[in-house]
Protein backbone atom coordinates (compact mmCIF):
# COMPACT_ATOMS: atom_id res chain seq x y z
CA UNK A 1 0.00 0.00 0.00
CA UNK A 2 1.55 2.91 -1.49
CA UNK A 3 1.67 6.32 0.87
CA UNK A 4 1.17 9.48 -0.96
CA UNK A 5 2.98 12.87 0.51
CA UNK A 6 1.04 16.25 0.23
CA UNK A 7 2.62 18.81 -1.29
CA UNK A 8 1.32 22.83 -0.42
CA UNK A 9 1.87 25.33 -3.13
CA UNK A 10 1.62 28.42 -2.01
CA UNK A 11 2.75 31.97 -3.26
CA UNK A 12 5.41 34.09 -1.62
CA UNK A 13 7.07 35.01 0.41
CA UNK A 14 8.86 31.24 0.72
CA UNK A 15 10.40 30.98 3.91
CA UNK A 16 12.55 28.20 4.48
CA UNK A 17 12.09 26.81 8.31
CA UNK A 18 9.15 25.75 10.49
CA UNK A 19 7.77 29.13 11.16
CA UNK A 20 4.88 30.09 8.63
CA UNK A 21 3.99 33.22 7.08
CA UNK A 22 0.93 33.41 9.68
CA UNK A 23 3.40 33.58 12.61
CA UNK A 24 5.68 35.51 11.10
CA UNK A 25 3.29 38.05 10.14
CA UNK A 26 1.45 38.01 13.57
CA UNK A 27 4.61 38.89 15.15
CA UNK A 28 4.64 41.80 13.53
CA UNK A 29 0.95 42.46 14.25
CA UNK A 30 2.40 41.95 17.33
CA UNK A 31 5.35 44.54 17.78
CA UNK A 32 3.29 47.16 15.99
CA UNK A 33 0.51 47.21 19.16
CA UNK A 34 3.48 48.59 20.90
CA UNK A 35 3.94 51.40 18.29
CA UNK A 36 0.00 51.91 17.88
CA UNK A 37 -0.35 52.33 21.50
CA UNK A 38 1.89 55.24 21.61
CA UNK A 39 0.41 56.70 19.11
CA UNK A 40 -2.68 56.89 20.58
CA UNK A 41 -1.23 58.17 23.70
CA UNK A 42 0.63 60.71 21.84
CA UNK A 43 -2.99 61.69 20.33
CA UNK A 44 -5.70 60.23 21.96
CA UNK A 45 -9.01 58.96 20.26
CA UNK A 46 -8.63 60.72 17.13
CA UNK A 47 -5.69 58.48 16.56
CA UNK A 48 -7.13 55.32 17.83
CA UNK A 49 -10.27 56.15 15.61
CA UNK A 50 -8.11 56.30 12.71
CA UNK A 51 -5.81 52.90 13.57
CA UNK A 52 -9.24 51.12 13.48
CA UNK A 53 -11.19 52.74 10.73
CA UNK A 54 -8.24 52.35 8.17
CA UNK A 55 -7.69 48.60 9.55
CA UNK A 56 -11.13 48.05 9.44
CA UNK A 57 -11.26 49.01 5.50
CA UNK A 58 -8.37 47.70 4.78
CA UNK A 59 -10.03 43.34 5.71
CA UNK A 60 -13.03 44.29 4.35
CA UNK A 61 -11.59 45.16 0.98
CA UNK A 62 -8.95 41.90 1.36
CA UNK A 63 -12.17 40.26 2.20
CA UNK A 64 -13.81 40.89 -1.04
CA UNK A 65 -11.96 40.70 -3.18
CA UNK A 66 -10.67 37.09 -1.76
CA UNK A 67 -14.61 36.47 -1.94
CA UNK A 68 -14.71 37.47 -5.65
CA UNK A 69 -11.78 35.58 -6.41
CA UNK A 70 -9.67 38.40 -7.51
CA UNK A 71 -6.54 37.69 -5.23
CA UNK A 72 -4.83 34.76 -2.87
CA UNK A 73 -4.87 35.06 0.95
CA UNK A 74 -7.14 35.03 3.77
CA UNK A 75 -7.66 37.23 6.51
CA UNK A 76 -6.20 35.05 8.92
CA UNK A 77 -2.73 35.60 6.93
CA UNK A 78 -2.84 39.03 9.23
CA UNK A 79 -1.69 40.89 5.89
CA UNK A 80 -3.76 43.16 5.48
CA UNK A 81 -4.09 43.85 9.61
CA UNK A 82 -0.46 45.10 9.16
CA UNK A 83 -1.69 47.04 6.13
CA UNK A 84 -4.23 48.91 7.94
CA UNK A 85 -2.12 49.68 11.04
CA UNK A 86 1.11 51.04 8.67
CA UNK A 87 -1.20 53.12 6.22
CA UNK A 88 -2.74 54.37 9.84
CA UNK A 89 0.80 55.43 11.74
CA UNK A 90 1.56 57.20 8.05
CA UNK A 91 -1.40 59.83 8.11
CA UNK A 92 -2.00 62.81 10.16
CA UNK A 93 -3.72 61.30 13.66
CA UNK A 94 -6.71 63.92 12.48
CA UNK A 95 -6.60 62.69 8.74
CA UNK A 96 -10.63 62.59 8.40
CA UNK A 97 -11.71 58.89 8.59
CA UNK A 98 -13.71 59.01 5.47
CA UNK A 99 -10.65 59.27 3.48
CA UNK A 100 -8.74 56.50 5.81
CA UNK A 101 -11.46 54.34 4.14
CA UNK A 102 -10.30 55.48 0.91
CA UNK A 103 -6.63 55.36 1.96
CA UNK A 104 -7.65 51.31 3.30
CA UNK A 105 -9.46 50.74 -0.11
CA UNK A 106 -6.45 52.17 -2.42
CA UNK A 107 -4.45 50.34 -0.42
CA UNK A 108 -5.63 46.68 -0.60
CA UNK A 109 -7.19 47.12 -4.50
CA UNK A 110 -4.46 49.41 -6.17
CA UNK A 111 -1.32 48.11 -3.93
CA UNK A 112 -2.68 44.22 -3.76
CA UNK A 113 -5.62 42.79 -4.95
CA UNK A 114 -4.84 43.94 -9.27
CA UNK A 115 -0.92 41.79 -8.46
CA UNK A 116 -3.05 38.84 -7.42
CA UNK A 117 -3.14 38.91 -3.58
CA UNK A 118 0.09 38.31 -0.96
CA UNK A 119 3.42 37.31 -2.30
CA UNK A 120 2.33 38.37 -5.89
CA UNK A 121 2.39 42.82 -4.70
CA UNK A 122 5.45 44.78 -6.62
CA UNK A 123 4.64 47.90 -4.01
CA UNK A 124 4.31 47.95 -0.94
CA UNK A 125 0.63 48.21 -0.04
CA UNK A 126 0.50 50.50 2.97
CA UNK A 127 2.72 52.81 1.04
CA UNK A 128 0.69 53.02 -2.67
CA UNK A 129 -2.34 54.11 -0.12
CA UNK A 130 -0.88 56.86 0.93
CA UNK A 131 0.55 57.86 -1.88
CA UNK A 132 -3.21 57.84 -3.62
CA UNK A 133 -4.58 59.82 -0.81
CA UNK A 134 -1.73 61.97 -0.93
CA UNK A 135 -2.32 63.29 -4.73
CA UNK A 136 -6.31 62.97 -3.93
CA UNK A 137 -6.14 64.98 -0.99
CA UNK A 138 -3.07 67.10 -0.35
CA UNK A 139 -4.05 69.27 2.44
CA UNK A 140 -5.41 67.06 4.45
CA UNK A 141 -2.81 65.03 4.17
CA UNK A 142 -0.54 68.10 5.01
CA UNK A 143 -2.49 69.27 8.24
CA UNK A 144 -0.96 68.21 11.43
CA UNK A 145 -2.15 68.66 14.75
CA UNK A 146 0.69 68.48 17.55
CA UNK A 147 0.86 65.73 20.13
CA UNK A 148 -0.10 65.11 24.53
CA UNK A 149 -2.39 68.27 23.48
CA UNK A 150 -4.71 68.01 26.66
CA UNK A 151 -8.36 66.65 26.17
CA UNK A 152 -6.91 64.21 23.29
CA UNK A 153 -8.85 61.91 24.88
CA UNK A 154 -11.87 63.23 25.86
CA UNK A 155 -12.69 64.91 22.46
CA UNK A 156 -11.59 64.35 18.30
CA UNK A 157 -9.79 66.81 16.44
CA UNK A 158 -12.54 68.37 14.30
CA UNK A 159 -11.07 67.21 11.31
CA UNK A 160 -11.32 63.65 12.16
CA UNK A 161 -15.21 63.54 12.08
CA UNK A 162 -15.29 65.50 8.83
CA UNK A 163 -18.00 64.59 6.45
CA UNK A 164 -17.15 62.94 2.88
CA UNK A 165 -17.06 65.66 -0.06
CA UNK A 166 -16.98 68.79 2.97
CA UNK A 167 -14.10 70.42 3.90
CA UNK A 168 -12.60 69.13 6.95
CA UNK A 169 -12.64 71.15 10.36
CA UNK A 170 -9.68 74.16 10.29
CA UNK A 171 -7.77 72.28 12.66
CA UNK A 172 -5.44 75.37 13.01
CA UNK A 173 -8.44 77.10 13.94
CA UNK A 174 -8.74 74.64 16.68
CA UNK A 175 -5.41 75.58 17.94
CA UNK A 176 -5.90 78.86 18.11
CA UNK A 177 -9.32 78.54 20.10
CA UNK A 178 -6.87 76.92 22.80
CA UNK A 179 -4.65 79.14 22.57
CA UNK A 180 -1.76 76.47 21.21
CA UNK A 181 0.84 78.50 18.72
CA UNK A 182 -0.44 77.24 15.30
CA UNK A 183 3.36 76.86 14.33
CA UNK A 184 3.48 73.59 16.21
CA UNK A 185 1.26 72.21 13.56
CA UNK A 186 4.09 72.07 11.43
CA UNK A 187 6.18 68.62 11.18
CA UNK A 188 9.34 69.12 12.13
CA UNK A 189 10.46 67.97 8.59
CA UNK A 190 8.06 70.75 7.37
CA UNK A 191 9.94 73.72 9.31
CA UNK A 192 13.34 73.00 8.93
CA UNK A 193 12.91 73.12 5.28
CA UNK A 194 10.27 76.15 4.86
CA UNK A 195 11.16 77.75 8.17
CA UNK A 196 15.09 76.73 8.89
CA UNK A 197 14.05 75.64 12.49
CA UNK A 198 15.74 72.27 13.49
CA UNK A 199 13.83 70.50 16.09
CA UNK A 200 16.18 68.40 19.34
CA UNK A 201 17.18 65.14 17.81
CA UNK A 202 16.62 63.81 20.96
CA UNK A 203 12.87 65.04 21.50
CA UNK A 204 12.87 63.70 17.72
CA UNK A 205 13.57 60.52 18.74
CA UNK A 206 11.70 59.58 21.62
CA UNK A 207 9.04 61.72 20.44
CA UNK A 208 7.81 62.95 24.24
CA UNK A 209 8.18 66.29 23.89
CA UNK A 210 4.44 68.02 23.71
CA UNK A 211 3.31 69.95 21.24
CA UNK A 212 5.16 68.74 18.13
CA UNK A 213 3.48 67.06 15.24
CA UNK A 214 5.69 64.04 15.62
CA UNK A 215 4.92 60.10 14.82
CA UNK A 216 5.78 57.12 17.29
CA UNK A 217 8.66 56.91 18.86
CA UNK A 218 11.53 56.40 16.80
CA UNK A 219 13.43 54.67 19.35
CA UNK A 220 10.68 52.85 20.65
CA UNK A 221 10.72 51.29 16.67
CA UNK A 222 14.16 50.66 16.66
CA UNK A 223 13.68 48.13 19.48
CA UNK A 224 10.24 46.08 18.39
CA UNK A 225 12.84 45.73 14.85
CA UNK A 226 15.46 44.32 17.14
CA UNK A 227 12.62 42.25 18.69
CA UNK A 228 11.79 41.10 14.56
CA UNK A 229 15.66 41.00 13.66
CA UNK A 230 16.47 38.59 16.81
CA UNK A 231 13.31 36.11 16.04
CA UNK A 232 13.93 36.20 12.49
CA UNK A 233 11.04 37.72 11.39
CA UNK A 234 13.05 40.38 9.59
CA UNK A 235 16.06 40.84 7.78
CA UNK A 236 18.67 43.04 9.82
CA UNK A 237 20.49 44.05 6.39
CA UNK A 238 17.86 46.31 5.05
CA UNK A 239 16.80 48.77 8.04
CA UNK A 240 20.85 48.84 8.61
CA UNK A 241 21.40 49.43 4.93
CA UNK A 242 18.39 52.68 4.48
CA UNK A 243 19.52 53.88 7.80
CA UNK A 244 23.40 54.06 7.29
CA UNK A 245 23.47 55.16 3.72
CA UNK A 246 20.93 57.94 4.69
CA UNK A 247 23.31 59.35 7.47
CA UNK A 248 26.66 58.79 5.65
CA UNK A 249 24.70 61.10 2.76
CA UNK A 250 23.47 63.29 5.62
CA UNK A 251 26.76 63.63 7.06
CA UNK A 252 28.65 64.20 3.84
CA UNK A 253 26.59 67.04 2.89
CA UNK A 254 26.75 68.48 6.60
CA UNK A 255 30.53 68.45 6.18
CA UNK A 256 30.62 70.05 3.19
CA UNK A 257 28.05 73.14 3.32
CA UNK A 258 27.48 73.17 7.24
CA UNK A 259 24.65 74.79 8.72
CA UNK A 260 22.91 74.59 5.71
CA UNK A 261 21.54 71.27 6.04
CA UNK A 262 21.00 69.49 9.21
CA UNK A 263 23.38 66.65 10.81
CA UNK A 264 22.99 62.81 10.62
CA UNK A 265 20.82 62.71 13.76
CA UNK A 266 17.93 65.06 12.29
CA UNK A 267 17.42 63.13 9.35
CA UNK A 268 17.33 59.63 10.80
CA UNK A 269 15.20 60.57 13.95
CA UNK A 270 12.43 62.81 11.92
CA UNK A 271 9.85 62.03 9.37
CA UNK A 272 8.94 58.45 8.74
CA UNK A 273 12.41 57.40 7.86
CA UNK A 274 13.00 54.73 10.93
CA UNK A 275 9.40 53.19 10.55
CA UNK A 276 9.67 52.89 6.61
CA UNK A 277 12.88 51.38 7.64
CA UNK A 278 12.04 49.00 9.89
CA UNK A 279 8.21 48.13 8.78
CA UNK A 280 7.77 48.99 5.10
CA UNK A 281 11.36 48.89 2.97
CA UNK A 282 11.70 45.09 4.49
CA UNK A 283 8.51 43.81 3.77
CA UNK A 284 9.16 40.28 2.42
CA UNK A 285 7.51 40.31 -1.22
CA UNK A 286 8.70 43.83 -2.69
CA UNK A 287 12.40 43.33 -1.54
CA UNK A 288 15.41 41.53 -2.44
CA UNK A 289 16.02 37.79 -1.05
CA UNK A 290 20.17 37.85 -1.93
CA UNK A 291 22.16 39.77 0.70
CA UNK A 292 23.88 41.61 -1.25
CA UNK A 293 20.65 42.94 -3.10
CA UNK A 294 19.46 43.58 0.21
CA UNK A 295 22.70 45.69 0.76
CA UNK A 296 22.20 47.39 -2.63
CA UNK A 297 18.27 47.89 -2.18
CA UNK A 298 18.54 49.81 1.71
CA UNK A 299 21.12 52.02 0.41
CA UNK A 300 19.38 53.19 -2.25
CA UNK A 301 16.22 53.94 -0.20
CA UNK A 302 18.45 56.09 2.35
CA UNK A 303 20.23 58.07 -0.42
CA UNK A 304 17.10 58.74 -2.48
CA UNK A 305 15.40 59.99 0.89
CA UNK A 306 17.90 62.68 1.69
CA UNK A 307 18.09 63.41 -2.11
CA UNK A 308 13.95 64.29 -1.87
CA UNK A 309 14.13 65.81 1.53
CA UNK A 310 17.00 68.38 0.61
CA UNK A 311 15.87 69.02 -2.85
CA UNK A 312 12.52 68.04 -3.25
CA UNK A 313 9.56 70.16 -3.79
CA UNK A 314 7.71 68.14 -0.12
CA UNK A 315 9.42 67.77 3.03
CA UNK A 316 9.47 64.05 3.11
CA UNK A 317 10.84 61.61 0.78
CA UNK A 318 10.62 57.74 2.55
CA UNK A 319 7.74 57.13 0.92
CA UNK A 320 8.70 57.64 -2.83
CA UNK A 321 12.17 56.18 -1.92
CA UNK A 322 10.63 52.97 -0.70
CA UNK A 323 8.14 52.66 -4.16
CA UNK A 324 11.50 53.31 -6.10
CA UNK A 325 13.30 50.82 -4.24
CA UNK A 326 10.08 48.41 -4.88
CA UNK A 327 10.26 49.25 -8.81
CA UNK A 328 14.08 48.61 -8.71
CA UNK A 329 14.23 45.01 -6.78
CA UNK A 330 13.82 42.90 -9.67
CA UNK A 331 16.89 44.72 -11.54
CA UNK A 332 18.84 44.09 -8.17
CA UNK A 333 17.90 40.54 -7.93
CA UNK A 334 19.15 39.90 -11.18
CA UNK A 335 22.37 41.72 -10.60
CA UNK A 336 23.27 40.58 -7.28
CA UNK A 337 22.06 36.65 -8.04
CA UNK A 338 25.06 34.65 -6.90
CA UNK A 339 27.01 32.84 -9.97
CA UNK A 340 26.14 28.85 -10.33
CA UNK A 341 28.51 27.07 -8.77
CA UNK A 342 31.59 26.28 -11.43
CA UNK A 343 30.16 28.85 -13.59
CA UNK A 344 33.05 31.25 -13.00
CA UNK A 345 35.48 28.20 -13.04
CA UNK A 346 34.28 28.03 -17.25
CA UNK A 347 34.04 31.46 -17.85
CA UNK A 348 37.61 31.56 -17.14
CA UNK A 349 38.39 28.42 -19.70
CA UNK A 350 36.82 30.25 -22.21
CA UNK A 351 38.24 33.61 -21.79
CA UNK A 352 41.76 31.55 -22.41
Amino acid sequence: MSSTTKVEIRSGPHIKGPRTVEQIMLNVVGSLMFVCAFFIYQYGISAAASICVITAACLLTEHFFVRLGGQSGTLSDWSATITGLLLALTLPPGFPLWMGVVAGFSAIALGKAIFGGIGHNVFNPALVGRAFVQAAFPTAIATYTPSFLPGRFTEFIPSTLALPLMTPADALTWLHDKQLDALAAATPLARWKFEGVLASSWDLATSLSGHMAVGPSPLLILLCGVYLATRRFMDWRIPVAVLGSAALAALALHAVYGSRYPDPSFMLFSGGLILGAVYMATDMATSPATPRGMWLYGALIGLLTVLIRYYGGLPEGIMYAILIGNAATPLIERISQPEAFGTAVKRREKEK
